[in-house]
């Protein structure tokens, strides 16, 4: 939690922790972002106007990164404008002090169950991809026509080999990404963004 009222942070930390979560307390942006752990679980409840640094600042900082985690401002200063712009952006919320406590323990559930769905997502494509880069660049040219639905004698014929050859790398291709089936792999393939052969990004 991020507030530069100390006597409010104080209050409400003791209110999360009553709750049952577990709360760091940062007195500005500077020391939130000094001594922020990227890695870690869980979500920001953060002040809007903070000396230096401002919540909508520090929003990006925490969401543009490799390992985001979802923000919930609280604060004294909120507008229209300013709540819009904050969840485009993605905030779970947007609280005015003094905040119900059911208010803000339900914005809390919510952004930790978002993080949860969010890590376990990202967790999966990083498996993915490390399959994925383990492939040759040789295996990858040959998933890409398998995945458009072409006969290995067709691909052996547009990649200039022999269908033996195309049929070991399938099979590498097979063990190396884990799955059993051709079904198995459009829907790996899907699921990482790999274009079939002859596609066109939009």
């Amino acid at each position: 939690m991020v507030d530069d009222d100390a006597p409010f942070l104080m209050a409400v930390s003791r209110l999360l922790r009553a709750g049952g979560y577990d709360v760091r307390t940062y007195a500005s942006a500077a020391d939130f972002l000094a001594r922020r752990t990227p890695e870690a679980a869980g979500c920001v409840v953060l002040d809007l106007r903070l000396p230096g640094t401002g919540g909508l600042e520090i929003q990006t900082a925490v969401t543009d990164g490799d390992d985001p985690l979802p923000v919930i401002f609280l604060t004294g200063h909120g507008d229209i404008p300013t709540s819009v712009a904050a969840m485009r952006k993605g905030a779970v919320d947007f609280l005015t002090k003094p905040v119900r406590k059911e208010a803000l323990y339900a914005a809390v559930s919510r952004a930790l169950e978002q993080d949860a769905v969010a890590r376990r997502q990202r967790t999966r494509r990083r498996e993915l991809q490390a399959r994925y880069d383990a492939l040759t660049p040789r295996e990858r040219e040959v998933l890409a026509h398998v995945i458009s639905g072409q006969l290995n004698k067709q691909i052996a014929d547009d990649l200039g080999t022999c269908e033996r050859t195309v049929k070991a790398h399938r099979a590498a291709i097979m063990s190396k990404l884990t799955v059993a089936s051709v079904a198995e792999l459009v829907g790996f393939a899907r699921e990482l963004g790999v274009q079939p052969a002859g596609a066109t990004c939009p």
